[in-house]
């Protein structure tokens, strides 16, 4: 089965299997937000995504399971 790529820009695994995606809202019109907020926005955002979507959209990937 092939990967969705679309899947795969938006999403980074780190070292220990998790997946870390890009937090919305920080293309344009930053310079109104807080530096507060835009700090916040810098960190990534940590994704729980179900095993059947991680069986479905990324198939060679190796992911920590999670028990959520």
């Amino acid at each position: 089965m092939k990967t969705n790529k679309s899947y795969t820009k938006r999403i980074k695994v780190t070292k220990n299997g998790k997946l870390v995606a890009r937090n919305p809202g920080r293309n344009h019109f930053n310079a109104k937000q807080s530096g507060r907020k835009r700090q916040q926005l810098r960190r990534g955002n940590n994704l729980v995504l179900s095993q059947r979507i991680i069986r479905r959209f990324l198939p060679g990937l190796k992911v920590q399971k999670t028990t959520a």
